[in-house]
């Protein structure tokens, strides 16, 4: 007696879906099998998008996934990615064809591989302004709102320093006739002549 057929197109869609593991060969007889992880099955309509599909692997499985499967009658060295709606329907369809002939619906034996990770860029290096402030000392200058030619350096010692009072004061410019000089805080005038002193000139 001859089993009827069975019309998968009948049942709904059975992934089964492992991740979190990796292929490895068995010690036994080198056979590749998935070795760890996790392993669940996904039911779901016949009609899905390979984006719904997409979205529902990665509600379960708890991240975004890529989607790789197992073609009947392959080994696991030789699973095809599935990355648009024409790959999914061409996996349905190879399956369905299958599961007619053997007249038993299969499920979809799938695996799940996160993204491969973007490189990391490199942080940027330190400018030289940025390397610089930590080896140096800026001294400020009280005086600097009141007489823009009065200011302080830079010191780049770490054991230097500076008080106010070591920065260079304001002077006037030598004319022929006058010298001003600022000795702390007084202006002093000093004439100078061109013809020679006596001594009855000087009181």
């Amino acid at each position: 007696m001859v089993s009827p057929s069975i019309n998968s197109h009948n049942f709904p869609l059975k992934f089964l879906c492992s991740y979190g593991g990796k292929i490895i060969p068995r010690q036994t007889d080198g056979k590749l099998r998935y070795y760890g992880g996790e392993t669940r099955v996904l039911s779901v309509d016949r009609s899905i998008s390979f984006a719904e599909l997409l979205l529902k692997l990665g509600e379960m499985s708890g991240s975004s996934m890529n989607l790789r499967c197992q073609l009947p009658n392959e080994d696991l060295d030789a699973l095809i990615s599935i990355t648009s709606d024409e790959d999914l329907a061409n996996l349905i369809e190879e399956y369905d064809r299958v599961s007619t002939i053997i007249s038993s619906s299969l499920k979809i034996r799938a695996f799940l591989y996160p993204p491969k990770s973007t490189k990391k860029v490199a942080s940027p290096t330190p400018s030289i302004a940025s390397t610089s402030s930590t080896n140096s000392t800026t001294i400020s200058n009280p005086d600097a709102t009141s007489s823009p030619s009065s200011f302080c350096s830079t010191v780049t010692s770490p054991h230097a320093s500076m008080r106010h009072h070591d920065c260079p004061r304001p002077y006037k410019k030598v004319t022929r006739n006058s010298l001003d000089e600022t000795i702390n805080g007084r202006i002093c005038h000093i004439r100078t002549r061109s013809s020679p002193v006596y001594d009855d000139e000087i009181s």
